[in-house]
C-alpha cells in the first residue's frame, strides 16, 4: 500500500501540461466536429435559398414532390395527393441530391408551369 502513495505524481507539477492537452483537445473537436457541422448548415441554407418553382425535392420526412409556389414563410409542394405547405427547412439537400441529382432543378415546360399555377 505504501508503494501506491509513492507512485502518485505531485499535484502542482502537471498543471501546465494538462492545460496544453485540453487546448489540443478543443482544437481537435473544433476541426473534427464543429467546423464540418457549420459547413453543412451553410450548404443547406444556400440550397434552401436557391429553390425555384418547378424543382423536384425530397423533404426530411421522405415526402417527394415538386415546388408549386415559394412564399415568405414556406413553400407549397405539389404531390400526387395534392398541394401541401411546408417550411423551407423541411427540404433536405442530401435527400434531394441522392434521389434526383442534377435532374432536381431541371427546367420545366412552360405548359406545365401554367397548369400548376391554374390549380
Amino acid at each position: 500500500m505504501l508503494t501506491i502513495f509513492l507512485q502518485s505524481a505531485p499535484a502542482g507539477g502537471s498543471s501546465p501540461m494538462m492545460l496544453i492537452m485540453m487546448g489540443v483537445m478543443f482544437v481537435g473537436f473544433y476541426f473534427l466536429m464543429i467546423r464540418p457541422q457549420m459547413k453543412k448548415q451553410k450548404q443547406e441554407k444556400k440550397f434552401q435559398e436557391e429553390l425555384k418553382v418547378g424543382s423536384r425535392v425530397v423533404l426530411t420526412s421522405g415526402l417527394h414532390g415538386r415546388i408549386s409556389q415559394i412564399q415568405e414563410d414556406g413553400v407549397i409542394i405539389e404531390t400526387l395527393s395534392g398541394k401541401l405547405k411546408f417550411e423551407k427547412a423541411a427540404i433536405s439537400r442530401e435527400f434531394t441530391a441522392a434521389r434526383f441529382g442534377d435532374k432536381a432543378t431541371a427546367t420545366t415546360d412552360k405548359k406545365e408551369v401554367i397548369e400548376t399555377e391554374k390549380k
